[in-house]
């Protein structure tokens, strides 16, 4: 872990000058994390896991439900919109990492989607939640944005993804009751985000050329929108699990305070999205997830994922 750490720190300060480089063959990043389809990979997900896995809270256990909702679909989203530029891509470094991109997602969807049928078992219309991002994703989307926006849209979620891996595995504290197998399962995910995050990043500003506005202007639009679409299909949840609107508003005033309290949820990361707006940025000049290496040797000796999603959480702080 210490290596992997110290190369990075090296890369930072020796290739901080190629962020703004439109060259696709000026590679931001020469020693980042190699990107690593996994595949067939087993986190017990058919096993006894209880409704509410994060320590029987249903706010909490619903929040990350309905953020694996979004995954096929999102996910799929995301492949076709760093896919359109494919054919304009010449530096065969980044067209590799398009691919393994292209891997890893692929994986994500189906291992959540796979997730997922334990909820349509919960009574949670999946099929009519599916259905609805398709048509606002591969309907909507592609009549009133253009291609360069979605890969925006893309790169934006990509680093409020990296974001929200590393404040869930960098404190120990936020997923101590969760159940391991379902924890193993967002550790992996976590693991393969923060390889492939700067992918979209790369193809938005070396291959589509976007500028500063046609970077910050995504981030601005999924800043709200990412938000409000989880939390519309997590009411959702709430209710079909029998929570009186009453009681849905109880769930929702302590969920929002584990959120937005003082050393909560999300103000300790508001230094790592704010980054995203500096002229200059790039993803690997930000450093986190320093427990990684920790996932990968216990998932190199093991080959168990579960196991190693125990060891990346209790590496925590």
């Amino acid at each position: 872990m210490s290596t992997w750490r110290r190369t990075r720190g090296a890369h930072m300060s020796s290739h901080s000058h190629h962020h703004g480089d439109q060259d696709q063959g000026a590679s931001a990043d020469a020693h980042h994390a190699a990107i690593v389809p996994r595949e067939n990979l087993d986190f017990g997900l058919d096993g006894d896991i209880p409704k509410y896995w994060m320590g029987g809270d249903p706010f909490k256990t619903r929040f990350f439900d309905a953020m694996s909702t979004l995954f096929p679909q999102g996910e799929k989203f995301f492949i076709t919109s760093v896919r359109e530029y494919r054919d304009q891509i010449t530096d065969p470094k980044l067209l590799q990492e398009v691919k393994d991109f292209t891997r890893q997602e692929a994986q994500h969807s189906m291992v959540h989607r796979q997730y997922n049928n334990r909820l349509k078992a919960q009574g949670i219309d999946i099929d009519a939640i599916e259905a609805e991002l398709q048509q606002r994703f591969f309907v909507d989307a592609p009549k009133v944005t253009t291609s360069r926006q979605r890969v925006g849209i893309t790169a934006a979620l990509e680093h409020l993804t990296a974001m929200m891996c590393t404040c869930f595995f960098e404190r120990r504290e936020l997923l101590d009751a969760s159940d391991p197998r379902v924890r193993a399962m967002y550790a992996w995910h976590a693991i393969e985000e923060v390889e492939h995050k700067a992918v979209a990043y790369d193809v938005l500003t070396k291959v589509a050329q976007a500028g500063y506005l046609s970077r910050v202007l995504p981030m601005l639009t999924v800043t709200f929108g990412f938000p409000l679409t989880v939390a519309g299909i997590l009411n959702h949840m709430l209710k079909v699990d029998g929570f009186s609107f009453r009681q849905r508003m109880g769930l929702w005033a302590r969920g929002l305070w584990w959120f937005y309290k003082p050393g909560g949820l999300f103000i300790p990361t508001l230094g790592y999205y704010f980054a995203y707006y500096k002229p200059g940025f790039h993803p690997w000049k930000l450093e986190e997830m320093p427990s990684y290496g920790t996932w990968l040797d216990t998932f190199t000796r093991t080959g168990d994922a579960v196991a190693a999603g125990n060891a990346l959480h209790a590496a925590g702080q």
